[in-house]
C-alpha cells in the first residue's frame, strides 16, 4: 500500500511537508497504474515548483520513498503560489484514493511548531 502523509502548519493550516512511502501492489512493476499516478502526480508537483515558480523543494527520493517540504525564506505571494500548487496535487491524489482505496491511503496532519 501507498501511504501518503500530508503535514500542515497548526497556525495558519499550510501545507508544510509531505511524504509518500511503498508500493501500491495493483499490478506487476510496470503496469501498475496506481504506483504511476502517484508518482506522477508528486513529482511532477516538486518539479513544477521549480519549474514554474522557480521555488527548491527539500526533497529525497528512492524507490517507493518522496518526501518533500516548503522552504522557510518564501514571501507571501510564492507561499500562496505554492500552497495551491500543493492542495490541487492532494485533489489528485484523493481522487485516486476514491477509486483505489485499498491501494493508496491519504492522511493529512498538523505539525507540531518549528
Amino acid at each position: 500500500m501507498i501511504r501518503v502523509v500530508i503535514e500542515r502548519q497548526q497556525l495558519n493550516n499550510h501545507i508544510d511537508s509531505f511524504s509518500i512511502k511503498g508500493h501500491a501492489n495493483f499490478a506487476e512493476h510496470g503496469h501498475d497504474i496506481v504506483c504511476a499516478g502517484v508518482s506522477a502526480i508528486t513529482v511532477g508537483t516538486v518539479n513544477s515548483a521549480e519549474a514554474i515558480l522557480g521555488i527548491v523543494m527539500q526533497s529525497q527520493m528512492k524507490d517507493g520513498f518522496l518526501q518533500a517540504s516548503v522552504p522557510e525564506a518564501l514571501d507571501e505571494a510564492q507561499q500562496a503560489k505554492l500552497q495551491l500548487l500543493l492542495e490541487s496535487m492532494i485533489v489528485m491524489l484523493k481522487t485516486i484514493e476514491k477509486t483505489y482505496g485499498s491501494y493508496i491511503q491519504v492522511q493529512e496532519k498538523a505539525k507540531k511548531r518549528r
